[in-house]
């Protein structure tokens, strides 16, 4: 191989989860049902908090964000793959490619950051009720977001800029329905050693970082929970908590699934864990939270009786 860094590849075939026609339908059937659920529950979570104004509280403000990164996390490799199967075409240009896993990254980043944030949000309202107010200012909140936003926009940046150095010779076949960095940077003829190693030692030091903040939250929340003398202090407190747990284990879980191991050992789990890190998680956010938050519930029966 010569020493160039050109891309003789223009294009990669995404070739889906499966190849068999039937089962190709069932699965625009079910992607498509699942980002139209996704978009309008998600909407509806922002709504209404943006039109209830005793839904203007950090806790809301963090889920509202959560909910926009959702849609847009979904927004990312969905359309793609049901455009493609309408038109009955599997290619994405290369730069497509390219700018889907920029925003997979950024999003990703995202939501991890994001429920980290919402459980330490918990941790002062819980362990530190009296100075809630004083801790979580609007201003701070604000800028916790920003923060995330900022992390995740130079991850991306990273990730993309060492894939887009790679040089693809001849195969561009994706075993997958959207550009899957770990999946493309195998069809890679150059040397990957240090995207590897970059996605493995700052990911997973990100995430790790981010975790340990949920779990330092949440231990110091239990610690409080077990010492409140009423069993309606506790129920309430861990009521405030468990959608935001439920969350937290569906993520990491799909996290730990396909995105914990070398890329070379991708299998249908990992192809299945992705489905719901991409697909599923984002639809099941509003649900998880709306079903189990009565005052999400009660600014929603508004909006419906003002409809």
């Amino acid at each position: 191989m010569d020493g160039d860094n050109h891309t003789t590849v223009t294009e990669f075939l995404l070739l889906g989860l499966s190849e068999d026609s039937v089962q190709e339908e069932l699965v625009f059937g079910m992607f498509l049902g699942m980002y139209m659920v996704t978009i309008s529950g998600n909407l509806l979570i922002i709504l209404a908090i943006s039109c209830d104004p005793h839904l203007h509280t950090p806790m809301y403000f963090f889920l509202a964000n959560l909910s926009s990164v959702d849609i847009c996390f979904s927004s990312v490799t969905v359309p793609k793959a049901l455009v493609n199967h309408m038109v009955g075409s599997k290619s994405i240009s290369y730069m497509e490619c390219m700018i889907q896993m920029y925003f997979l990254f950024t999003f990703g980043t995202l939501d991890n950051f994001l429920l980290s944030v919402m459980a330490y949000d918990r941790y002062v309202a819980i362990c530190h009720p009296l100075h809630y107010t004083l801790m979580m200012r609007p201003r701070f909140c604000i800028l916790l977001v920003a923060i995330s936003w900022v992390i995740a926009y130079l991850r991306a940046l990273l990730h993309t800029l060492l894939m887009v150095r790679l040089t693809f010779c001849s195969h561009n076949a994706v075993p997958h329905f959207f550009c899957d960095p770990y999946l493309v940077m195998k069809l890679s003829c150059s040397d990957t050693f240090i995207n590897n190693v970059t996605i493995f030692t700052e990911g997973g030091m990100l995430f790790m970082a981010a975790f340990l903040c949920i779990v330092v939250s949440y231990f110091c929340i239990c610690s409080k929970v077990l010492k409140m003398p009423s069993a309606q202090g506790i129920k309430k407190a861990m009521s405030t908590c468990g959608s935001h747990l439920t969350v937290v284990c569906l993520f990491y879980g799909a996290i730990l699934g396909v995105y914990m191991h070398p890329s070379s050992s991708y299998s249908l789990q990992d192809a299945v864990a992705s489905v719901i890190f991409t697909v599923v998680i984002p639809m099941a956010n509003p649900f998880i939270y709306s079903l189990r938050n009565r005052d999400i519930k009660g600014a929603l029966r508004k909006i419906i009786l003002r409809s």
